[in-house]
């Protein structure tokens, strides 16, 4: 389960400051990110250039005591570390490859019949270097990973040659608002994935620490629109763009909000609670975010797989085992399910990522974890194309 990052709200109309992720910057309007004369095509190689002007994150340099980062329980992701973790969410899915197969008694999660062709997916944080340095620990992990700038286009470059080389067709980059860092990172993240097969989309976080009216999510819909939605390398689905919605202890009055919103031309998914699948509002589609568990299915919606978890500062949660996550992986390639998600490529705090570190390097440089999605998922293709 995540947990909310500390929200400082200034006294000015649209102005939020979240420690390390927004910088304190206003929401101002901004133009829409101009697509290249071609669309963009699987398997052709990431296009050469500098990050468009205006990319740079803006705002002040954060301190070391801030920290976004981590989510602390089973359903938790990238939040605060210095916030108290919620207890994990009770009777919304399938934690393991063996209750699974209990369930739909086959060995593999069910899907509906006629279900869409899955998308592949995986969960992704543009809030490096700043995450690096939190609560006195340089790096915030447990792990070592190489230490990176997700400004740098040759970074943005090499994931996005990683995820493609991992059998996903998306990743699904935090989003914390219009002006934060993690906004500021999104047309290097477009600019740089047109051409290579890899579309992106946003986990829309403000529902993890706020309630958000429909007035404020039609809003922040309209800034998305204008700006990124047009790009070829935005993530589409059935002809509309992609909408991740991250929650927090919320119930049936987070979904009847975005159904009052105006959120006409996306489809939604949001994330899952106990009683969901009875609210009287309905998204196009349901996920949880749950990397304190190996394995995670919501029937008729989407599986997802994560290779461990521990928090810094923290007891390891769920323990990382190569074998268990191929297992599990396979379960979510197999599932036929609508969407298939990796928790996550590179939430280095909670320590739920597949991205390489010193633990798990492989000659390839791709690293265990990602080796292992690139086997399994090139056995069991979905056979679409985003």
């Amino acid at each position: 389960m995540r947990r909310p990052r500390p929200v400082l709200v200034l006294a000015r109309p649209a102005l939020i400051c979240l420690a390390l992720v927004t910088g304190c910057t206003a929401a101002t309007d901004a133009a829409p990110v101009p697509g290249p004369a071609s669309a963009a095509s699987a398997g052709g190689p990431a296009p050469t250039g500098t990050a468009p002007a205006g990319t740079a994150p803006t705002g002040s340099t954060p301190s070391g005591s801030a920290a976004p980062g981590s989510a602390a329980s089973g359903s938790a992701a990238g939040r605060s570390p210095s916030a108290p973790p919620r207890a994990p969410s009770a009777g919304t899915g399938t934690s393991s490859p063996g209750a699974t197969a209990a369930a739909t008694g086959s060995g593999r999660p069910s899907a509906p019949s006629g279900a869409a062709a899955p998308i592949r997916a995986a969960f992704y944080y543009p809030w490096f270097p700043e995450a690096w340095r939190q609560g006195g620990h340089d790096p915030y992990t447990v792990y070592h990973p190489a230490r990176y700038d997700g400004s740098d286009p040759a970074v943005v470059d090499r994931q996005i040659a990683d995820l493609r080389y991992a059998g996903l067709d998306a990743a699904i980059a935090s989003w914390w608002g219009i002006g934060s860092r993690t906004d500021g990172r999104i047309p290097l993240l477009l600019k740089r994935s047109r051409g290579t097969g890899l579309r992106w989309t946003l986990y829309y976080e403000r529902e993890g620490t706020t309630d958000p009216s429909p007035e404020t999510i039609t809003a922040d819909l309209r800034y998305i629109r204008t700006r990124y939605t047009g790009d070829p390398a935005y993530l589409r689905r059935d002809g509309k763009p992609v909408i991740f919605v991250y929650a927090g202890g919320d119930g049936c009055d987070m979904a009847r909000r975005w159904q009052q919103a105006d959120s006409s031309g996306f489809h939604v998914v949001l994330k899952v609670f106990a009683g969901y699948r009875d609210c009287p509002a309905q998204p196009d589609s349901w996920h949880q975010y749950s990397p304190a568990k190996t394995l995670d299915v919501q029937a008729g919606h989407s599986a997802s797989v994560s290779p461990g978890f521990h928090l810094v500062g923290e007891a390891e949660r769920l323990p990382r085992d190569p074998a268990e996550f191929r297992r599990a992986v396979t379960q979510v390639a197999t599932s036929g399910l609508p969407w298939q998600l990796v928790t996550t490529y590179n939430e280095w705090g909670e320590g739920t990522a597949v991205e390489t570190a010193g633990e798990w390097a492989t000659p390839s440089g791709h690293g265990q974890y990602v080796e292992a999605l690139h086997e399994i998922f090139g056995a069991n293709p979905a056979g679409v194309a985003p």
